[in-house]
């Protein structure tokens, strides 16, 4: 079974500098490991949100560590300093806008302000980038929802092989001959 490497980005100011504890980048990992059979090795940074750095973050991840997922969590919003989707959009060479969409759909069953959001994913270098809300509920929530796409969105772009736990969520490949 492959190793799958997956980096996972915080963008925040106050968690960056400590004043408060990362816990939507665990979230991501705790989410990770629910779904995935396979063994994990998770490449993790909590970073300001400064544009040039989450771009220079993102690329090292992609090109430089080769992770076959990539999973952002914060700075998604409309506020000055809600930088990733922009970072994320400079530094993808292929943009996927259905993530982002299904994500916003499943959020606004649950709270008015998704509308707000600007989740989006994309391809940079042989990655899959995925922007995720700030919250470890909003995140399970959205993974929830796009996950079952990952696999074989992975496949296409030529990474890893991930296997996921069928009791926990169903991924989709279409059946080969």
């Amino acid at each position: 079974m492959d190793k799958i490497k997956i980096g996972v980005v915080t963008t925040s100011d106050r968690a960056s500098q400590g004043i408060y504890e990362d816990i939507s980048g665990v979230a991501i990992m705790d989410t990770m490991k629910a779904y995935l059979l396979n063994e994990c090795e998770y490449e993790y940074r909590c970073i300001p949100d400064e544009q040039s750095l989450i771009e220079t973050t993102l690329v090292q991840l992609s090109r430089d560590e080769n992770c076959d997922l990539v999973v952002t969590t914060g700075g998604t919003g409309p506020a000055k300093r809600d930088v990733t989707t922009e970072a994320t959009e400079n530094v993808c060479q292929k943009l996927l806008p259905g993530f982002g969409e299904q994500m916003r759909a499943v959020s606004l069953q649950y709270v008015p302000t998704a509308i707000l959001s600007r989740q989006t994913a994309g391809i940079c270098n042989g990655s899959l980038i995925i922007n995720l809300p700030g919250k470890p509920k909003s995140i399970r929530e959205c993974l929830d929802a796009v996950f079952p796409a990952v696999p074989y969105c992975i496949d296409l772009i030529g990474g890893a092989y991930m296997q996921a736990d069928e009791n926990v969520i169903k991924v989709f490949r279409p059946k080969t001959k």
